[in-house]
């Protein structure tokens, strides 16, 4: 399931600038943004992988 920044946040129970702090740290990577207009518009989108993987490093 692909999920939005915000959505990946939510999920991780921190807000989206806590997950860009974690991408800039090199922590949690940052995906490519797709190309063109189409169905995803250019938003990067997130899995359940970033998911855990953030809520591993909020455990941490």
């Amino acid at each position: 399931m692909a999920m939005t920044i915000s959505a990946l946040a939510r999920a991780g129970g921190v807000g989206v600038e806590t997950v860009r702090f974690y991408q800039r740290r090199g922590l949690l990577p940052t995906p490519d943004r797709p190309e063109g207009g189409g169905v995803a518009g250019g938003v990067r989108r997130y899995d359940e992988g970033d998911v855990r993987r953030l809520k591993f490093i909020r455990s941490a």
